[in-house]
């Protein structure tokens, strides 16, 4: 099976993007082909990760004419904003989600394994072995989104206003990794059906909320439009995830313990880039799991 790997990154991300790609190209097999999904600023400061298995992408070529980034102003140009005629500005991990939901139109592939720049591969892994009978193997933990958990309530509330699927209610399902795969002929039929849905091009439906979240918008159009078709569902993670800063002293030795939670199961790290660890301690520890 042909795998696209995607990766939406920026300039502040570069080195944990440039350790991201080391540890792919170290511990992917099978059929694959990286590509960096980055704004047209930032295509020269990537272009140095172009290989014979990976390539620079502008967002450029994916998105509408009417969505671009400007300088935001409130951060001295630091940040960027992308304004368009129909929505409020929107921050880089808007244009980020974007750019991966994008990509399935752009290439030829089965499945799209989209992989953060803060993640590190640790352990040996082909992409087919998501493939069962024909089935990609899809993450969802069911009840994982509590009552409590307000923004991914809201998340799950858009993907369903975007598929004109029912309101949802009591504990809802996770769909929501840093390590994941979709089927490529899903990701373009959710499109087509973002558009039938609204009435609207997907980008345009899409950017009516800045409630966005990839993935769900993904698990909800597999389980409620689809009905699970070509699908087989898990909820075992690839990918060992530290969210936030809380979980862990940012420090070598919460960094070590982070690590020792790694289950048998799981092929990579991800460690949220605003927690405080530096890289070349992850790499210390991410190359040294065993296999």
């Amino acid at each position: 099976m042909k795998t696209a790997v995607m990766t939406a990154s920026w300039s502040a991300d570069l080195d944990r993007c440039r350790l991201m790609c080391e540890s792919l190209d170290r511990f992917l097999s099978g059929d694959w082909h990286h590509y960096l999904l980055v704004e047209p600023a930032d295509v020269t400061l990537f272009s140095p990760l172009e290989g014979p298995r990976r390539t620079v992408v502008s967002e450029a070529d994916l998105f509408p004419w009417w969505l671009r980034s400007f300088p935001d102003p409130l951060s001295l140009g630091r940040r960027r904003l992308w304004l368009s005629p129909f929505s409020v500005p929107l921050r880089g991990w808007h244009a980020q989600q974007i750019r991966r939901m994008a990509l399935a139109r752009h290439i030829d592939a089965d499945m799209l394994l989209s992989v953060d720049s803060d993640v590190v591969m640790v352990r040996s892994y082909d992409p087919s072995r998501m493939w069962m009978d024909g089935n990609m193997v899809m993450y969802r933990v069911d009840a994982g989104v509590s009552q409590q958990m307000t923004e991914h309530r809201q998340w799950f509330a858009h993907a369903g206003k975007l598929l004109g699927v029912p309101a949802a209610a009591g504990p809802l399902p996770d769909y929501i990794n840093t390590f994941i795969g979709w089927r490529a002929d899903t990701a373009r039929a959710m499109l087509d059906h973002i558009e039938k849905a609204s009435g609207r091009d997907w980008v345009r439906a899409l950017i009516g909320s800045r409630a966005i979240s990839e993935c769900t918008i993904y698990g909800r159009f597999v389980d409620e439009v689809l009905a699970g078709e070509g699908h087989s569902h898990s909820n075992q993670a690839l990918c060992h995830v530290l969210w936030d800063r809380e979980a862990h002293p940012e420090t070598q030795e919460g960094l070590e313990a982070f690590m020792q939670d790694l289950k048998p199961g799981q092929v990579a790290i991800g460690i949220q880039s605003f927690v405080n660890h530096p890289i070349s301690e992850i790499r210390r520890l991410a190359f040294s799991v065993a296999p």
